[in-house]
């Protein structure tokens, strides 16, 4: 009976013991960097599981470009952490199914695409940007809690997305929203159009976020209409509303919105 009990408890022990060790923060460097192996398994892992949102080339898609991830200060623990927890309030999901190994594959394989910091200094003035974006997007975008709601949370966009993807939306318009910010417009049986942006939506009710923020519930079939629109609100700045220079410095404040990144060494 005492050598049952010894077993058993030696065998809470390793199980206990191996809770706690998963629950350990990973090493500080990449135990798989630069084996071939390890590498050619990593990029079959980003291509199935990263690359729709990171591209095939880790230059960004619907997501950042990932290539300079470690010239900007990111270290391999944070990176791993990213990968296996995601970050919240954003598109990168938590991935609890990825084995540590796998997620080390991956890391090893991005270290064979990853760029050098770039050499020419960031162009613009930050400053006078916050004031640009103050005067022209605060009306709808949040930062750090202040601003409208109407579209999307910028304060971690100099991490989310790439200053040329964050340049081509500001001249061309967006192409495509994201979930909760698809623009629609409700008939009712009489009266105006009511237009703002779609929360949720069933086969029988439809919830949105009005022009004055007003989050409002509505029955289908007690409206004449539920237009999806196609078109963004969010208006096209072209140069005759924004100059390439206030442009630049609108940029390089938008740049600074890095948020709170745990992949990041303070």
């Amino acid at each position: 009976m005492r050598s049952f009990r010894s077993a058993l408890t030696v065998m809470v022990m390793c199980v206990l013991g191996g809770g706690l060790f998963a629950a350990q923060d990973p090493p500080a460097k990449n135990p798989l960097e630069g084996k071939p192996d390890a590498i050619r398994g990593g990029m079959g892992l980003y291509r199935a599981r990263c690359a729709d949102c990171h591209g095939m080339d880790a230059r960004g898609v619907r997501a950042p470009d990932i290539t300079q991830v470690w010239a900007t200060g990111r270290t391999d623990a944070g990176l791993f952490k990213t990968i296996k927890e995601g970050v919240p309030g954003t598109e990168m999901p938590a991935n609890p199914r990825v084995q540590d190994a796998e997620a080390w594959q991956i890391l090893a394989y991005l270290r064979t695409l990853a760029a050098p910091a770039p050499i020419d200094p960031p162009r613009g003035n930050a400053l006078n940007g916050e004031g640009i974006f103050r005067a022209n997007c605060a009306g709808c975008h949040r930062v750090k809690g202040v601003g409208g709601r109407l579209g999307p949370d910028l304060s971690r966009i100099g991490v989310a997305r790439s200053r040329e993807a964050v340049l081509l939306r500001i001249r061309r318009g967006i192409e495509g929203f994201g979930p909760g910010f698809e623009p629609v417009t409700l008939t009712p049986p009489s009266g105006p159009p009511i237009q703002g942006v779609k929360k949720n939506e069933d086969l029988f009710s439809v919830q949105i976020m009005d022009t004055r923020e007003r989050i409002q519930g509505y029955e289908k079939d007690k409206l004449k209409s539920v237009k999806n629109e196609t078109k963004s609100a969010m208006p096209i700045f072209g140069p005759d509303r924004l100059s390439d220079s206030d442009l630049d410095d609108l940029l390089r404040y938008l740049q600074t919105l890095r948020g709170f990144d745990p992949a990041v060494v303070p």
